[in-house]
């Protein structure tokens, strides 16, 4: 069995050869051609924690993968990273153990920042003056990174609830070519920004429906568990058109999970990732839509960025 550090693993990580595997695997999820039970939740509210153990087989693979990643919003306050996990890949023909991918949650996040790619290139307007990142962690600064081949915007408005997190992801994220201004006033960065990625833990809306304006694209990628809502209902519920990575996860506990409940999306549209990339269209229709994509984040992305890098190694 092959045992693999965080360090090998991100050496052998390709970005343009994994966002095609990661498309394959939105596509082959829609058309239902690939085992994936269901997400199994830990939450731990005293050490406010959270925990999810994903697996997924495509048929006609020789590897399954089953993925363990864990989420502890105040291990900052330890001087340790917020987010962890594994991954470990079996034989389908023996049930042989193949590897251990000991990525220390990277490789979630890696592939959930191109899933925001793939997004972007589904949903993001013709006309880019400023992009929105609503957070200061690694997956905030990583959605920044993979939009880079999407977008020649390179003006950006972060916001942030702390001042020092806020003044490091400027540096960063201007050591990276961009020019970065900073808030803590969510609607400020939403009167600016044509196309925004929230990527916190949040428990209660960040952003609200009178923020966004005409021809806003959201992708939401922090609501991927129970409880967790980045966007007012309202503001889902305003939206022209909705994507989701898989509407079963999306209507249980994502971002549309409020708004779906409560019947306020009976005549939206939405669709799923992969059955778009099969079709090959676009989810905008009219320049002046607002369209939201919720990703709660599906086993079949672990599978294929694990697949991409256990083929480099």
């Amino acid at each position: 069995m092959h045992i693999l550090n965080r360090q090998q693993i991100l050496a052998a990580f390709d970005a343009e050869t994994i966002t095609p595997l990661l498309k394959q695997g939105f596509i082959a999820y829609s058309q239902q051609r690939m085992q994936q039970p269901p997400v199994q939740h830990f939450l731990f509210e005293r050490a406010d924690g959270d925990c999810c153990i994903k697996s997924a087989w495509l048929e006609g693979d020789e590897l399954f993968v089953v993925k363990i990643s864990t989420g502890f919003y105040r291990n900052a306050e330890h001087g340790l990273p917020s987010n962890q996990g594994l991954m470990m890949a079996f034989s389908a023909q023996t049930g042989e153990p193949q590897a251990l991918l000991q990525d220390e949650g990277w490789l979630t996040a890696l592939r959930t920042a191109l899933a925001g790619r793939i997004v972007a290139e589904l949903c993001a307007p013709p006309n880019i003056q400023a992009i929105g990142i609503v957070g200061t962690g690694l997956q905030a600064r990583l959605q920044l990174q993979c939009l880079k081949p999407v977008t020649d915007c390179r003006e950006v408005w972060v916001w942030g609830r702390d001042e020092q997190a806020l003044a490091a992801y400027r540096r960063d994220a201007e050591a990276e070519g961009f020019r970065v201004r900073v808030t803590q006033n969510a609607a400020e960065l939403a009167a600016h920004c044509q196309l925004i990625v929230t990527t916190t833990p949040s428990r209660e809306p960040i952003l609200q429906a009178a923020d966004i304006r005409p021809g806003t694209h959201i992708t939401a990628v922090g609501a991927d568990t129970p409880g967790k809502q980045e966007l007012a209902t309202e503001l889902v519920a305003r939206a022209d058109a909705l994507l989701v990575d898989a509407l079963a996860q999306c209507a249980d506990y994502g971002e549309i999970a409020t708004a779906y409940r409560q019947n306020r999306l009976i005549s939206t549209p939405i669709v799923e990732i992969g059955a778009v990339l099969a079709q090959g269209g676009r989810v905008r229709r009219e320049p002046q839509h607002i369209t939201i994509a919720d990703l709660t984040g599906l086993a079949i992305q672990d599978l294929q960025i694990a697949k991409g890098v256990l083929a480099k190694v």
